[in-house]
């Protein structure tokens, strides 16, 4: 069989995801991806640098599919409970080929000091607000804990959901958020 002549990174990420999916955390070594790839390890590590350049550019990719799939449940001029609703309703919409793949592929990530301050980073970015201590911000918070909990216990399969109870349950999620109520009046 012959090599091809280039290297699609997305490909090789792919190749990753799968290795992950199938065989769990520790299998993701450079031999295994590039076996899986079909690319010689000299050639993974040319296009990636190491395991480490892999495994950061996983992240990356995760990071930026997920973000702009909220992007696209974004409503223009939106504010941080638009957003919020948003991130639960991309959790919400994730299948479990996704699920799998994201999950098993964050177990890799927590392997490192580095890759984990990454998606810590990423999750301030959600979780902190300039109004972080008023009601609207609690309650994104909550329902951001509560899509994220429900991700990762589907995820990992300590519950198993039809599709319908799934979606309830997200649904039920988007009701944490209360709209807010008109102005109390000033007290004379």
């Amino acid at each position: 069989m012959a090599r091809p002549r280039t290297i699609n990174r997305e490909r090789v990420m792919e190749c990753a995801e799968q290795l992950v999916q199938r065989n769990g955390a520790l299998a993701l070594t450079l031999d295994a991806v590039a076996r899986e790839a079909g690319i010689t390890k000299g050639g993974l590590q040319y296009c990636f640098g190491s395991k480490d350049d892999l495994i950061t550019a996983l992240i990356d990719r995760w990071i930026a599919a997920f973000d702009a799939e909220v992007q696209t449940h974004t409503p223009p001029d939106a504010n941080p409970a638009d957003k919020a609703r948003a991130y639960v309703q991309v959790c919400a919409q994730m299948d479990d080929a996704t699920r799998t793949r994201i999950a098993g592929t964050l177990i890799t990530l927590l392997q490192s000091p580095d890759h984990l301050k990454k998606i810590r980073d990423w999750y301030a970015g959600w979780l902190t607000s300039e109004v972080c201590h008023s009601d609207e911000a609690r309650q994104m918070r909550t329902m951001i804990f509560a899509a994220e909990g429900a991700f990762f216990l589907r995820s990992f399969g300590f519950i198993t959901m039809q599709d319908v109870e799934w979606q309830a349950a997200f649904a039920d999620i988007q009701t944490l958020m209360v709209p807010a109520g008109p102005a109390e009046p000033a007290k004379a």
